[in-house]
């Protein structure tokens, strides 16, 4: 992939762009096509980029001096900052062509069209040095559920059906896609498509999947994506999903609906999520969660580094172990302490975690307020902290990410509710 030679737009995505001086501007993460009023193939104008905080810019074609396999080049570090909004007469390449139904015609017009699915879009160089669609890799459809057909390439010309209103659109690559972001810049990317499309591709995804790209969706787009699930579907998707953040989805909905959510939810993963729903709003309670690492004080400082290994932790999670008497489960029996990873890597792996406990931390009660949590964090230098009952059994840890996420204003993850003071040149 090289400037002057078909380049494949697919490909282009997720690559990190650069500007002059080597520093990095942000990632590709679509090709933005023009519609012509003639038979013409549609002119490539530009990139959108995502630089930091999931602002999406657009990046002009002609600025672009070189697009490989491993990075797109700019040739100015001045960038125009304001967020890319589509116009009327253009396409996202990757976002409405990608998956598309077509049909390809014969090349002279001798014998029959074949159908299938657009897995990639090539453009080149013309002699007027615009870049054009030229190209469109096509998957056969062989309407056997067994058997994939084969991949071919197609002049733009011969493909019909690539613009103008989608009779049928899959999901599986822009999925494919998608898939190689994490969780937050994947719900970034659900957020700019249109909502019938974002339901569409977010029900395509797996349970895990999907819980981990809800957990990063402001509440309005969770809502509206459960909702489309069907309630077999959606409380699947919340067993999945961590017990805290299970509760603030289900806070989103009404009583009735919660119920039934809740019924339709393994015993085991609802009770979790019924008892954080019982918390006053803004209190450690509601903001916990209830699996946090927990350990016997018997345990092997072998065994709890073999716990926080797992990579199903998050890192806050991950970051120290509590102890407690048996059960081992919240609600636990006595808390005895903490112990942070780093004093886990320093002592032998035979030693017993019940001998290297931190104390000295006052625990938070489930009535404390986001206030007063901020402020022992901060004093204490911690990531996390024990919260207990009044019998002092550990019920569960509230981590800086509960707290941030909570302290927020409740629009933050909503890419459009915030203007251009967030992004400085």
């Amino acid at each position: 992939m090289t400037m002057g030679t078909r380049v494949y737009l697919a490909r282009l995505a997720g690559l990190p762009v650069f500007d002059p001086n080597g520093d990095r501007v942000g990632r590709v993460r679509d090709a933005v096509v023009r519609l012509r009023t003639t038979n013409r193939p549609p002119q490539v104008v530009g990139l959108v980029a995502e630089m930091a905080l999931r602002r999406r810019i657009f990046l002009p074609i002609g600025r672009v001096t070189s697009m490989d396999a491993d990075a797109v080049v700019l040739s100015t570090g001045t960038l125009n900052l304001r967020r890319f909004e589509k116009r009327p007469n253009e396409l996202l390449v990757l976002e409405d062509l990608l998956d598309r139904r077509v049909t390809v015609v014969p090349e002279h017009g001798d014998g029959e069209d074949h159908t299938g699915i657009v897995l990639d879009i090539g453009m080149e160089l013309s002699r007027n040095t615009e870049w054009l669609l030229t190209r469109v890799a096509v998957r056969e459809h062989t309407g056997r559920l067994a058997r994939r057909g084969h991949v071919y390439q197609a002049e733009y010309e011969r493909v019909r059906g690539l613009v103008g209103p989608a009779e049928t659109q899959g999901t599986s690559n822009l999925i494919a896609l998608l898939d190689q972001m994490r969780p937050a810049d994947m719900a970034n990317a659900l957020q700019d498509l249109p909502d019938a499309r974002r339901n569409e591709v977010a029900a395509a995804l797996n349970d895990r999947r999907l819980a981990d790209v809800l957990e990063e969706l402001p509440e309005h787009d969770q809502v509206e994506i459960l909702a489309a699930l069907g309630r077999e579907r959606a409380a699947d998707v919340l067993e999945r999903m961590d017990p805290d953040d299970a509760a603030d989805l289900l806070a989103e909905l009404p009583h009735a609906e919660q119920a039934v959510l809740l019924d339709l939810m393994e015993p085991d993963e609802a009770a979790p999520v019924r008892q954080l729903l019982n918390y006053r709003p803004g209190t450690a309670g509601s903001v916990m969660t209830s699996e946090p690492v927990i350990l016997t004080p018997d345990t092997t400082v072998a065994e709890a580094l073999a716990r926080i290994r797992n990579p199903e932790l998050s890192p806050v999670v991950a970051a120290q172990v509590f102890v407690a008497r048996a059960p081992a489960a919240t609600p636990t029996g006595k808390y005895l302490g903490m112990v942070h990873f780093q004093r886990l890597l320093r002592e032998p792996p035979a030693s017993i975690v019940g001998g290297l406990v931190d104390s000295g931390i006052e625990p938070l009660r489930t009535e404390t307020g986001l206030l007063e949590i901020t402020r022992r964090m901060a004093t204490y230098d911690l990531v996390a902290m024990p919260v207990v009952d009044s019998t002092h059994r550990l019920l569960g840890a509230v981590t800086v990410d509960d707290v941030l996420d909570h302290s927020l204003p409740r629009d933050w993850r909503d890419r459009d509710a915030h203007g251009d003071e967030l992004v400085t040149p």
